[in-house]
């Protein structure tokens, strides 16, 4: 029996707790009025506690001794994020069979919960261990352009890096993850009356049509790439030529030779029409966070630990990015997706499985205490 199911209540009861305090991106007072309560639960654990401030929202540090004999050994850092893609009200929060729903409740308060647990009940158990690192940041789900450098500066060093994103849908976790770039091309034409004096006008959207065709071309059908045309906007009367119009992009890589021949394809993009303009500018990167043989080790040590848990462990690589992408190149060895198992993240239907709250937990406790 997994001696962490007692917990399953008050775990349940901490992520609508994390979920009520609703934390959209860039909303400061909300991320930081949640961060306050997180930071708390890690003090009771004992840790040494600071936030690092920013000015979208501020990051929490936290610092746990190693068991005694092993104080002086490298940390284990566990790596999250407490900003959601959902603005305030968007969804509810509610549980119904087994499964609670709610906005970030999968992507990923409860990852959060999994993390504290784990180290609780490590703690409690008398078990030897490393000492602990844990950062959670407020910006990971816009690309983490404040937290980036706290995340690499904090993961330099480490034994290991475990990240509480979600794991696949089967619970597998995540040994290796596709690069992501936010990019916005812009279009600038010329206004001018659409009826009266059509052709001194340039159509910025009409341009921005066309080159979005030529985007598709670049990235269409083209193995290890992704392209998702995610926002657009631009043009304001209908009786005027438009004179700006600009689509963000969000682009996906398996490898760096892919994100280095569509980047540059993109970059070389030239108008259609005569008087316009075309640029491209990135707006935010995480590199392709490859496997290495250190991370299959890793993985080894959770499988076995799995095993003694009664679970069965698995892992693979993830389309999606996080800030496991930023600590891939380190020569750390790096898994994600300890998070528990649900589905829906970025999607109305937001859930995770309640009972597995409690599993991840037990599974991270005998890693910690493995590794």
């Amino acid at each position: 029996m997994n001696p962490l199911a007692a917990d399953a209540a008050r775990m349940q009861a901490d992520v609508e707790r994390y979920v009520r305090l609703e934390s959209p991106s860039a909303d400061a007072p909300r991320l930081d009025a949640l961060l306050e309560v997180v930071a708390a639960g890690w003090e009771r654990l004992g840790g040494r506690v600071w936030t690092e401030p920013a000015p979208q929202g501020a990051h929490l540090c936290v610092e746990i001794d190693g068991a005694a004999g092993r104080e002086a050994e490298l940390p284990v850092l566990l790596l999250g994020h407490h900003d959601t893609v959902w603005p305030v009200g968007a969804l509810p929060l509610r549980a119904a069979d087994g499964i609670l729903y709610g906005p970030g409740v999968y992507d990923m308060k409860g990852g959060l919960v999994v993390a504290e647990t784990a180290v609780r009940a490590l703690r409690a158990s008398g078990r030897a261990h490393r000492p602990i690192r844990v950062l959670v940041v407020a910006d990971e789900e816009v690309g983490s352009p404040t937290a980036r450098h706290l995340v690499r500066d904090r993961a330099t060093g480490s034994a290991a890096v475990l990240g509480f994103e979600p794991p696949h849908p089967d619970g597998g976790l995540k040994t290796a993850r596709w690069g992501s770039t936010r990019l916005r091309l812009t279009c600038t034409g010329r206004e001018s009356h659409a009826a009266l004096a059509p052709d001194d006008g340039v159509s910025a959207v009409d341009e921005l049509v066309d080159q979005l065709g030529a985007v598709r071309a670049a990235t269409e059908h083209r193995e290890g790439v992704l392209c998702n045309a995610g926002t657009v906007g631009g043009g304001g009367r209908t009786n005027v030529v438009a004179g700006d119009a600009w689509c963000d992009l969000g682009l996906r890589f398996e490898t760096p030779d892919q994100e280095a021949d569509v980047l540059a394809r993109l970059a070389a993009l030239r108008p259609v029409r005569p008087g316009a303009v075309v640029r491209t500018e990135i707006l935010g990167a995480r590199p392709p966070w490859a496997a290495t043989p250190m991370t299959a080790q890793l993985l080894t040590v959770a499988t076995t630990a799995g095993e003694a848990c009664g679970q069965s462990v698995t892992g693979r690589p993830a389309r999606g990015g996080a800030d496991t992408n930023l600590v891939g190149g380190l020569g750390v060895p790096v898994l994600d997706g300890f998070g528990p198992v649900g589905r829906g993240a970025h999607a109305p239907d937001e859930q995770i499985v309640i009972s597995s709250l409690a599993e991840r937990a037990e599974l991270v406790t005998e890693l910690l205490a493995r590794l």
